[in-house]
């Protein structure tokens, strides 16, 4: 299976949004998706997507045969943070346990620290998450602890991970 990232296209946006109008997906996400989810949310999304700052905001679709499967991105933080970006990342179920968000975290990763300052990237799934977990360590992110009751997620208190690869680990 051919995986890669590559630029929203405003006609990604069937796609998207029948990858976002699964509640499975929506499950593992930070709240505020409407749901179900449209092709006009969808549409809105990709425009603010091309639209955003390219040194604040690196936002891909995740394809696969040029099919947009999914979404990820990397948003850089600010003030003494500012060299620092957060990753997140979400695909249709039915391309789940396949390799290909580790393969597309590889590329964003690659892409953000080559085109920018930034030093280190993290990601905090939901600690019950596991495949996002696995997914973000054979991607070559370091566990660096539990945070714990850090988010209500569907009406529980639940735990997040962090994780986080730094510039130097990649150019090793």
């Amino acid at each position: 299976m051919d995986c890669r990232i590559r630029k929203w296209e405003l006609v990604d946006a069937g796609d998207l949004a029948v990858a976002l109008s699964n509640k499975k997906v929506q499950d593992n996400l930070r709240d505020g998706l409407p749901y179900p989810y449209t092709e006009q949310d969808a549409k809105n999304f990709i425009s603010e997507m091309l639209s955003a700052d390219e040194n604040e905001t690196f936002a891909f679709a995740i394809a696969v045969d040029n099919i947009a499967i999914g979404s990820i991105g990397v948003f850089r933080q600010n003030n003494i943070h500012r060299q620092t970006a957060e990753l997140g990342y979400y695909i249709a179920e039915s391309y789940w346990g396949k390799g290909i968000v580790t393969e597309a975290v590889r590329q964003i990763c690659e892409y953000v620290f080559s085109q920018s300052d930034i030093i280190r990237i993290y990601a905090e799934p939901f600690a019950y998450n596991i495949a996002s977990c696995r997914a973000l360590e054979k991607a070559g992110f370091q566990y660096e602890g539990t945070l714990r009751s850090n988010a209500v997620k569907n009406g529980k208190v639940i735990d997040m991970k962090m994780y986080s690869l730094l510039k130097e680990e990649v150019e090793e």
